[in-house]
C-alpha cells in the first residue's frame, strides 16, 4: 500500500498552483522600507558610569565627531614619531593623512583617498578599497582616538607589528 502511495506522494509535491482568478485577490507589494534613524550611543546604567569613573575612563560620546587638526608627535626615547591631518564634520571625514615612523622597523601611511566610509556614530570607520584595513575614530571627553586594524599592506616592514592609535587632544589640537 506504501509502495503505491509514494509515487502519488511525490508527483502532488511537484505540483504547482494555477494563477489567481479575477475573484482571488492578488497579492500586494510590501511597503518601502522606512530609512534608518541615525544610530544614537547606547545608554550607559549608573553603576557602569560610576565604575568607569572610579576607574579614570569616560565612556565614548553619543554626539558626532567635529575636528580640524595638523599635528606631529615624536618620543625621544624611542624614536617612534608620526604626523596627523584630521578633518572631521558631523562626524564624516573630510581629511585623513597620516604617516607614523617606527624606528628600524618601517613607516605606515594612511590616505582618505584609500578609504571609504562605513560608520559615523558611535565610532567613525574608514575600511580600505583594496586591503582589510580599518581606521576608527571614536571621542572620549576632549580626546579623540585614531585606531588601526588589519593594516599589514598600509605599513612597510613589521611597523605594523608596533602600530599604535594616535590620541588628539581636540581643545589644544596636539596628538601623540
Amino acid at each position: 500500500m506504501i509502495r503505491l502511495l509514494l509515487p502519488i506522494l511525490l508527483l502532488a509535491g511537484c505540483a504547482t498552483t494555477p494563477p489567481p482568478t479575477a475573484s482571488e485577490p492578488k497579492s500586494v507589494p510590501a511597503p518601502a522600507p522606512t530609512p534608518q534613524a541615525v544610530p544614537t550611543a547606547p545608554t550607559l546604567k549608573k553603576e557602569t558610569l560610576a565604575y568607569l569613573a572610579k576607574r579614570g575612563f569616560k565612556p565614548i560620546s553619543g554626539r558626532a565627531i567635529n575636528a580640524r587638526v595638523s599635528c606631529s608627535f615624536h618620543d625621544e626615547e624611542t624614536g617612534y614619531r608620526g604626523q596627523l591631518q584630521l578633518a572631521v564634520r558631523n562626524a564624516g571625514v573630510e581629511q585623513l593623512e597620516a604617516r607614523i615612523d617606527v624606528p628600524k622597523r618601517g613607516s605606515c601611511q594612511f590616505r582618505l583617498a584609500d578609504f571609504r566610509q562605513t560608520q559615523t556614530l558611535p565610532i567613525v570607520e574608514l575600511v580600505a578599497q583594496k586591503t582589510p584595513c580599518k581606521v576608527s575614530l571614536w571621542e572620549q571627553g576632549s580626546q579623540i582616538t585614531v585606531a588601526f586594524r588589519d593594516c599589514r599592506a598600509e605599513c612597510g616592514g613589521d611597523s605594523v607589528n608596533y602600530l599604535w592609535p594616535i590620541l588628539v587632544d581636540s581643545q589644544k589640537g596636539s596628538c601623540s
